[in-house]
């Protein structure tokens, strides 16, 4: 009995999350990947260092990111993936199973918690109010710029 046979009218869809992972993994993150850091920031609308960092703190208190071995001994899905691409390129949340192989409702479900644990790692040091100082630093900048 597989799992689609305890769910009336539910199809299970192999999605090879091992493999996709792999691929992700060889695209940008190996020591020569596919595609270079100038085509990384293209994609991710981010440079990698930045990228990692974002991963990193977000990963650390928040295991529902990090990715783990399933009851099967397979490698599990990796959500980000999936929410920076959404972020990156303002797609819908059906477009990233055809490439990061993973559901809508598990992507939004990830998007969800990323944006709390964005909220919650960086709200002191950049999603702060600002401050007289800070707003004539951008005025200036503004007006040096052109802007009235």
């Amino acid at each position: 009995m597989t799992r689609g046979d305890l769910i009336p009218c539910h199809i299970v869809i192999n999605r090879d999350w091992e493999s996709v992972d792999h691929r992700l993994f060889y695209d940008y993150f190996i020591e020569n990947p596919w595609y270079n850091n100038q085509m990384f920031r293209r994609h991710f609308w981010m440079g990698k260092s930045l990228f990692i960092r974002i991963v990193e703190k977000v990963e650390a208190p928040n295991n529902y990111f990090v990715q783990r071995i399933d009851s099967v001994g397979r490698l599990g899905l990796s959500s980000l993936s999936a929410v920076f691409r959404m972020l990156a390129y303002g797609c819908p949340t059906d477009v990233t199973d055809e490439y990061i192989k993973i559901e809508e409702s598990t992507t939004i479900e990830s998007l969800k918690r990323f944006f709390r644990a964005v909220v919650e790692e960086f709200t002191g040091e950049y999603l702060r109010s600002p401050n007289a100082t800070y707003v004539a630093r951008l005025l200036r900048i503004d007006k040096d710029s052109g802007f009235p």
